[in-house]
């Protein structure tokens, strides 16, 4: 396989057996003119058929979908395999290694950067390899995220509404495999350039997760993780062994208007009058908002647009005007 990048590798992609490796990314440096970022990869093979990409890492400081495939990748042996796995465990490395949402070096969102450039800052270089190397050779994406430092999320697997019914089945089914309490699906209100969206757009059964945050990181949040990629894996076929079912069956939600996402209308320190799976009504307070400015007066309402139940809030306090504060989801089918 050969592209127009200047990522170069140490895996063959066809070879059978386990590769661990890197995707290694040329750079240039203060300290070091001549350098290389290097994005750890593992590539289990045994025989030809289907793909599963499997990522983490592609916000740095969202650790649950880094940590599980670090260990899938030195769990899963190839002789449990029927083709192949490809696992990107901090597609962002340089983020991962910083604990921020953001690349450091160019600061750049992953998630806002496909499919990518070839000459370009190192987000867009390692968007690039993976739109065009990685994703052609897939029939399943995984991409795991959470809510990081930013905010605290229901567990779920997420989506977006697609117009392909019959992708969009294969997506929800696939969704519901993994055993996470619910199956989210999102619209885009935080710019374009998704790696889910243009997997999506590919016709490839892709799946986002949204799994905790950086503050409820721990056993469960792993365990969770964990089995619902092997899970998935188990569903199409990849990896041998029995789906576990999840302690719940999993429901189907939605937030598809703009006005599901509850962004802060003035500045200052955010105070929640709910909690997660709480249900609101449209027009009622969800919190309010302190003024460091004013501070002993009235603060600022925080009203609900539409009706559901709460899936996600900031994990943060501290607000500017226009960030995220909640998101309201409603039952969805097909």
């Amino acid at each position: 396989m050969t592209i127009d990048s200047q990522i170069f590798t140490d895996v063959d992609y066809e070879k059978n057996g386990k590769q661990y490796g890197a995707l290694g990314v040329p750079q240039s440096f203060n300290t070091s003119g001549w350098a290389t970022v290097y994005v750890p990869i593992c590539v289990i093979k045994n025989g030809d058929g289907p793909t599963a990409l499997l990522s983490g890492g592609n916000h740095g400081d969202e650790y649950e979908g880094q940590v599980a495939l670090m260990n899938l990748a030195r769990e899963i042996q190839p002789e449990q395999v029927h083709v192949r796995i490809i696992m990107l465990p901090m597609l962002n490395r340089p983020a991962s290694e910083s604990g921020t949402r953001l690349s450091p070096i160019d600061g750049k969102n992953m998630n806002r950067a496909f499919p990518g450039q070839r000459n370009d800052t190192i987000t867009s270089i390692i968007a690039h390899y993976v739109a065009h190397a990685l994703l052609p050779m897939a029939d399943v994406v995984v991409d795991v995220h959470s809510g990081g430092r930013t905010g605290h999320f229901y567990p779920s697997v997420n989506m977006h509404h697609l117009p392909n019914h019959e992708q969009m089945k294969k997506m929800i089914d696939t969704a519901m495999a993994w055993g996470a309490p619910y199956v989210f699906i999102y619209r885009d209100v935080g710019g374009e350039g998704l790696y889910p969206s243009y997997a999506e757009s590919l016709g490839k059964v892709t799946l986002g997760t949204e799994i905790g945050s950086a503050a409820q990181f721990g056993k469960a949040m792993v365990h969770l993780t964990t089995r619902g990629l092997r899970n998935v894996l188990r569903y199409t076929n990849i990896l041998d062994g029995e789906i576990e079912p999840g302690e719940t069956t999993p429901q189907v939600v939605a937030a598809e208007e703009r006005e599901d996402y509850i962004m802060a209308p003035v500045s200052g320190v955010f105070e929640p009058f709910f909690e997660l799976l709480d249900k609101v009504s449209a027009g009622q307070v969800i919190g309010q908002i302190h003024s460091h400015e004013l501070p002993f007066n009235e603060p600022h309402p925080v009203y609900a647009r539409t009706s559901g139940m709460m899936m996600s809030r900031c994990s943060f306090p501290l607000r500017r005007q226009g960030e995220y504060l909640a998101t309201v989801v409603r039952p969805f089918s097909l």
